[in-house]
Formats: structure tokens, C-alpha cells, sequence
């Protein structure tokens, strides 16, 4: 039987050996993952939703209504207590440019500067979701509870992984092993939420 294609709708190769680690970790077998960069060019809607599962839905509806193939998506962030929930879904471009991952910390960093450490509490969350070619929509999301550190620590990881203390954990999420962050991260619990519909979808 061959394998299952399963579109996912990122060119962030880190994503993809993500979700092979989640799927593998899970025993999930018979799944192909093709990121963005192996199908042809289709329009991509651009990240306007109010919410992570909003953003998600749309970028996996899209893969999945262009490719003909299953297509899972997600669209993560942090929301940071003192900053109303920001950035949240403007995680990616808070500093004005989308992906700068240094300038984004930077900046959160220069907005909590008076901030007590009690006052530093952060969620990474993480909206994923699945769309078959007939329509069938799944979506989940998962958070990681921690604090913002006073500075960048680790090399690990991506986005604001650096600046990112897990709670229960002196460490930033930079600081961990994949397997460490697998098992703690928002995307890894939303992931495995998403596991029971991918297995439905191989048939195995």
C-alpha cells in the first residue's frame, strides 16, 4: 500500500522535521510529508484571520483545494499577558517585517523591560488544522505556558524560542533537545491532537 501524501502548507523546513518527529513518535506509518516547495506555485491567501485557527483553516483549505491532497497547516504565536495577548497572530511581523525573528524578540524584550518577573507570564500557542480534498475540516490547538526571560538564551529552535522560558524549566525553549521541546511545545500537543485524524486517513 503506498504511502499517504500529506501536503503540509510551510517551506519552514524545521516545521517539516517537526511534524515527522511527532508523527514517528506517535507510530503513525504510511504518511509522505511534501512541504510547499515540492508542489507547483498556487495564490496564498494572505494571513488575515483574527485568530490562530482562522489563519490555519485558511492556508490549509488552501493546499488542499490547489494540490488535491490532504493538507494540514498551522499558525502559531506567543500571547504575552502584559501585552493584552500580543502579539499573537502578529507574532511573525510584530517589528514591522515579517519572519525577522531577532528585531520581533528585540522588540518584545525593549516593551517588557520594566516588567517584574511575576508580571512576564507567555503562551506560545499553536492552531493547527487538517482539510481534506472533499472538505472534511479538523482543527486543534495547543499552548505552552512559561515567562518571558530578560534575554535571548540558546540556539536551538526558532521565532521567539530564545526569549521563551517554559514553565517548570529554568531553560528557554532555545535550550532544549528536539525531543525535549516535542514533548512540551504547542505545536507538538496540537500535533497530537491531530494524530486520530491522520490515522484515519491511512486507512492502516
Amino acid at each position: 500500500m503506498p504511502d499517504t501524501k500529506l501536503l503540509v502548507a510551510s517551506r519552514n523546513a524545521k516545521k517539516l522535521r517537526e511534524l515527522r518527529r511527532v508523527l514517528d513518535a506517535a507510530g503513525l506509518v504510511g504518511i509522505e510529508l511534501i512541504g510547499l516547495d515540492e508542489v507547483p506555485p498556487f495564490p496564498e491567501a494572505p494571513e488575515t484571520g483574527a485568530t490562530f485557527e482562522e489563519n490555519a483553516l485558511a492556508k490549509a483549505s488552501d493546499g488542499a483545494a490547489a494540490t488535491g491532497l490532504p493538507c494540514v497547516a498551522d499558525d502559531s504565536g506567543i500571547e504575552i499577558d502584559a501585552l493584552n495577548a500580543m502579539p499573537g497572530v502578529l507574532s511573525a511581523r510584530w517589528s514591522g517585517t515579517h519572519g525577522q525573528d531577532e528585531a520581533n524578540t528585540a522588540l518584545v524584550l525593549a516593551q517588557l523591560t520594566d516588567m517584574p518577573d511575576e508580571r512576564r507570564g507567555a503562551a506560545f500557542v499553536s492552531a493547527c488544522a487538517l482539510v481534506l480534498p472533499g472538505g472534511s475540516e479538523t482543527v486543534v490547538r495547543g499552548e505552552w505556558r512559561g515567562v518571558v526571560g530578560r534575554e535571548p538564551m540558546g540556539e536551538n529552535g526558532f521565532g521567539y524560542d530564545p526569549i521563551f522560558v517554559p514553565e517548570g524549566d529554568g531553560r528557554s525553549a532555545a535550550q532544549l533537545s528536539p525531543d525535549e521541546k516535542d514533548a512540551a511545545s504547542h505545536r507538538g500537543r496540537a500535533l497530537r491532537k491531530l494524530v486520530p485524524a491522520l490515522e484515519e486517513l491511512t486507512g492502516r
